[in-house]
């Protein structure tokens, strides 16, 4: 079994994690070294579910904290891009390797604090989750907000997602529609005796392509919504009129609206036609109004702004905990070949969560 030195510097500790291959579904090998590590510091109670690990301060303190991250990454590349690398790139010390931005970076810095701060101004609970990369019927922290949410209980939850090591808040909720047209099939040499169910689509992307994307200031951010076409499907021949016609849509909303108000509102943007839900992903307050993440936000002393896309803060949103973006990494260079964190990004990121917690 690969063991963790949790005593080592933060860049040396991204590396050793990342180079414990750990693809989603085959996650044991570094949920084994991560529960080996915890289980060796006394002030924590370590329980497992599955490959994903939760260790917990019981200190009685007022308030508590969940600092969350996945185990998980996406496939490795062909070459393989690991074991990890430290390179210098103009002038900055970069360490290359699957993992460093998606985020192994980031449960590096929730190792060093279980680690280092062994009497927190606050009780800590440390979640490191399966299968945050794949189908969400796998996913451990949905499984563990299931089954056992009394373990997330908490005033706040961060999750070390890569964010450049800025605060970005909350996230904006997707959903996903189909929208068809109905026509008449027919010889395309002989068009009249058929309805072009493409040639119908027409109103539905100019809809799309005139729509006004709302900005929407949550709790002191502002997100920017998105509607757009992202798949259209028609015809089945080169010469056959086409009877039916398929666009898929996606609605990125912003959190002031639920999935349910996000749907009445596409409807009253599409009313002639049917829509069908594919996929619906709820959003997250940032509660950005609330002292715990007022406290978080102050502390840090760096950037804050809206997460732009969707992540798993809106697990804790939904069990009506605020929760808040924060890690090292660009987010632009997650799954990417040369994936590559700065080292110096780690260790800011470590020493920004240090002065808050300790």
């Amino acid at each position: 079994m690969a063991e963790l030195d949790l005593s080592s510097d933060v860049v040396a500790l991204t590396a050793a994690l990342c180079d414990i291959e750990s693809v989603s579904r085959d996650e044991g090998g570094i949920a084994d070294a991560v529960e080996a590590a915890l289980r060796a510091l006394p002030h924590l109670d370590v329980t497992r579910f599955g490959h994903t690990v939760v260790a917990r301060t019981d200190l009685g303190r007022e308030e508590r904290v969940v600092l969350a991250g996945h185990l998980d990454t996406v496939p490795l590349t062909d070459p393989p891009n690991l074991p990890t690398r430290r390179e210098m790139v103009d002038g900055e010390e970069v360490l290359y390797g699957r993992g460093t931005v998606d985020m192994k970076g980031g449960v590096a810095v929730q190792l060093r604090i279980a680690h280092e701060v062994r009497e927190p101004a606050r009780d800590l609970t440390f979640v490191f989750y399966e299968a945050e990369e794949i189908e969400e019927r796998y996913n451990g922290l949905k499984h563990l907000a299931a089954d056992h949410p009394e373990l997330l209980a908490a005033d706040l939850a961060v999750l070390l997602e890569p964010t450049n090591a800025e605060v970005e808040g909350g996230c904006k909720g997707t959903m996903r529609v189909e929208v068809s047209t109905k026509g008449i099939a027919a010889h395309s040499a002989r068009p009249w005796n058929g309805h072009n169910a493409i040639h119908d689509m027409h109103d539905i992307l100019r809809r799309l392509a005139d729509y006004e994307e709302r900005a929407v200031e949550v709790d002191g951010l502002t997100y920017h919504e998105a509607l757009q076409a992202v798949g259209i499907e028609g015809g089945i021949a080169g010469n056959v009129i086409p009877d039916r016609c398929t666009v898929r849509i996606n609605y990125r909303f912003a959190p002031d609206r639920s999935g349910e108000e996000a749907l009445a509102h596409l409807h009253s943007v599409f009313p002639e036609h049917e829509l069908r839900v594919t996929d619906l992903a709820e959003g997250a307050r940032p509660g950005l109004d609330r002292p715990a993440a007022q406290t978080f936000v102050e502390a840090l002393a760096v950037p804050v702004g809206p997460k732009e896309g969707w992540t798993d803060v809106a697990r804790f949103a939904a069990l009506g905990i605020p929760a808040v973006n924060f890690g090292p990494g660009d987010p632009n260079l997650a799954h990417h070949d040369e994936e590559r964190c700065p080292v110096a990004q780690l260790v800011a990121a470590e020493a920004a969560m240090l002065r808050w917690l300790a």
